[in-house]
């Protein structure tokens, strides 16, 4: 679903806002030819639009006006280029400012142009099965390996030149005083790969580690976040996992948040980096700290087993599935937990979210419900975690950030560490500030602003595509 119109199309008349609801007795939106599925952003929210469906439902379909139809469940999303996407100025440009004009919405990219990053392939849901499976009386061809996300991949060269920023963080640290500003100013809109070679050309020049020299200068909150920013993704979330596993207790919101829902190649570069940097598997790490059911729901998790996103939703394996969650939740006497964990950890967002439509329209309740009523702590929380991100991974982004600021006191290490995971990818906090908009009628911004101060708020608004 989309957040937001794409960019250069004109607004709605006032009064009635993008979201639209669904007809009376229509629920959810149904597209000919299979389930509905969830589109690339979201459009902004007008203050006073009525209020959106149940959270974990198929969120409505709304085109806009003159835009092609939908294609079937499964079926790649139409290309678009929505505000807030960053610029096609040289790498390194600053990330903020207008955004270029977009394609018309729905139209293809060029011939030989690889399609976005996890899209699906052409064939929908309901498209005959592939070679291999029952019925085709062929072999069935591999799906293709979801790429790693940026900054979790192998390390690549990037046509930018990291000195200029390099020099600036060395003299913003240089001496008496620290000039919190330029550093702020200087790693708030970096993308994962430019602060690789941020922090290796900083080695280079100045033969120090530009981590370390941050802990040295800067303190509090402001020091996390830095050193977040500066240590890039996949770095941040080896080190959150060992701070969340190491000492009294465990902080089980900090494992879900890194290890829920990733793809194989990312789970294989943290479980590699974190061997590396401590020296010692992270499966073990991970036995060490949880135990029993929820143990083995994170091992599943570690095998790195999950569905390629490319995989194609078939309709007797969604049936399959949810016959297996409903024997195994309301079916019988108990809950067989593990094959739960099982189905929702191993199968791609897209099937995930065909499991839930087809679950609520066989059994006249959300899944959701059902896991909420089936399971408690943890686990309740890592299946919940999994269930919401394939529903809608935009919505969900922004009830975790509202999560970390509800109630008594703010939990910062949460809340930085959320914000910065979303802003690596402009386009992903762009949806996410929609969606925030959209559920809490809210600017996330200003919500954020409201609980932190001083210097670690101008970092937050940075990174959050403010002007500070």
């Amino acid at each position: 679903m989309s957040y937001y119109p794409p960019y250069g199309q004109a607004p709605p008349p006032q009064g009635g806002g993008y979201y639209q609801q669904p007809p009376p007795g229509q629920y959810p939106p149904q597209q000919q030819g299979g389930y509905p599925q969830q589109q690339g952003g979201y459009p902004q929210q007008q203050f006073g639009t009525p209020s959106p469906a149940p959270y974990g439902a198929p969120p409505p379909q709304q085109a806009p006006y003159g835009a092609p139809q939908q294609a079937p469940y499964g079926a790649p999303p139409p290309q678009q280029a929505p505000y807030g996407a960053p610029p096609a100025a040289p790498y390194g440009a600053p990330a903020h400012g207008a955004p270029p004009p977009a394609a018309p919405y729905g139209q293809q990219p060029p011939y030989g142009q690889q399609p976005p990053y996890g899209a699906p392939p052409p064939a929908g849901y309901g498209a005959p099965p592939p070679a291999g499976y029952p019925g085709s009386g062929g072999y069935a061809a591999p799906a293709a390996p979801t790429p790693p996300s940026p900054g979790y991949g192998a390390p690549q060269m990037i046509a930018w030149d990291a000195s200029h920023d390099a020099n600036a963080l060395r003299q913003a640290m240089k001496g008496f005083g620290t000039d919190e500003k330029a550093l702020i100013r200087v790693l708030s809109d970096k993308d994962p790969l430019q602060v690789e070679a941020l922090r290796s050309t900083y080695q280079r020049l100045h033969r120090r580690d530009l981590v370390a020299d941050i802990e040295s200068e800067t303190s509090s909150w402001l020091e996390f976040s830095l050193v977040s920013l500066a240590r890039g993704p996949l770095l941040n979330d080896v080190y959150l996992l060992y701070d969340a596993m190491d000492g009294p207790g465990t902080k089980e919101s900090v494992i879900n948040d890194v290890l829920l829902s990733r793809s194989n190649a990312d789970i294989q570069a943290i479980k590699s980096l974190y061997r590396q940097k401590f020296h010692r598997s992270l499966e073990d790490a991970v036995r060490g700290d949880l135990s029993m059911k929820t143990e083995r729901h994170f091992m599943i998790v570690l095998q790195g087993t999950r569905a390629e996103d490319s995989a194609p939703v078939q309709k007797y394996e969604v049936d399959r599935d949810v016959q297996e969650l409903y024997n195994a939740t309301e079916g019988k006497t108990g809950t067989d937990e593990i094959r739960v964990c099982s189905i929702l950890s191993t199968r791609n967002d897209n099937h995930i979210r065909a499991i839930a439509h087809e679950y609520q329209q066989r059994y006249a309740r959300p899944l959701e419900e059902v896991i909420a009523r089936e399971f408690s702590g943890h686990m309740e929380d890592a299946l919940l975690f999994q269930l919401r991100h394939a529903s809608d991974k935009y919505m969900h982004q922004a009830t975790l950030l509202e999560d970390a600021m509800t109630g008594m006191g703010t939990r910062d290490k949460l809340l930085i560490s959320r914000i910065v995971r979303v802003h690596w990818d402009r386009t992903n906090l762009a949806n996410v500030r929609g969606a925030y908009e959209k559920r809490y009628h809210k600017n996330l911004a200003q919500r954020v602003r409201g609980e932190i101060s001083g210097d670690y708020e101008r970092l937050m608004m940075a990174c959050l595509g403010e002007r500070v």
